[in-house]
């Protein structure tokens, strides 16, 4: 079993690939913030609490969801994960190496994880995604550089029709790696 992540900054088509991928018969995971922000306007509260609290919100459900999915063989594809809630999360309250070191024991994922990089011409604002464009970027850069402290391969999805991204993701994937954490 793989736990593979599809990562980046808001609006770049992670929810779109990772459904592309599903109707291929493999198990995704959604993203836990977004689904945070529905249940926080579902009972009429903001859409956000503080940064501190969202953070925690997000890695708990972030862990929950690694674990339900320990069992599962062949591919789980993973809406961001453990690994952007703990930017996010250092970010607001620096993690030590030490720290940081025992959270990427505990919960390993695929060494190659996937990101989809800013693409203004499929960008757009919903309910949970109330940012701009320029603060999807934002979301992009910071993420390259925590996967890259994390020691993770980032492997750019190309800004390609989702069949063709869908196809590129599972090829990548096919190919062989020496890592433990892909098998």
């Amino acid at each position: 079993m793989s736990r593979v992540i599809v990562t980046g900054g808001p609006g770049a088509g992670k929810t779109t690939l990772l459904l592309a991928l599903q109707a291929r018969g493999h198990t995704i995971v959604g993203d836990s913030a977004r689904s945070i922000i529905q249940d926080r306007r579902s009972r009429g509260l903001s859409p956000r609490p503080d940064p501190h609290e969202f953070v925690q919100d997000t890695l708990r459900i972030d862990v929950e969801n690694f674990v339900h999915h320990a069992a599962n063989p062949g591919h789980v594809f993973f809406d961001r994960s453990i690994l952007d809630a703990l930017c996010g999360l250092d970010r607001i309250a620096p993690l030590s190496d030490a720290e940081l070191s025992r959270w990427l024991s505990a919960y390993q994922y695929c060494s190659k994880v996937f990101v989809l990089p800013p693409w203004e011409a499929i960008y757009v604002n919903d309910a949970e995604r109330d940012h701009t464009f320029e603060h999807a970027e934002w979301v992009h850069r910071i993420t390259q550089e925590w996967y890259g402290r994390c020691r993770y391969q980032l492997i750019e999805v190309p800004r390609v029709a989702v069949a063709e991204r869908c196809a590129y993701v599972l090829q990548t994937l096919s190919s062989a790696s020496d890592d433990p954490r892909d098998r």
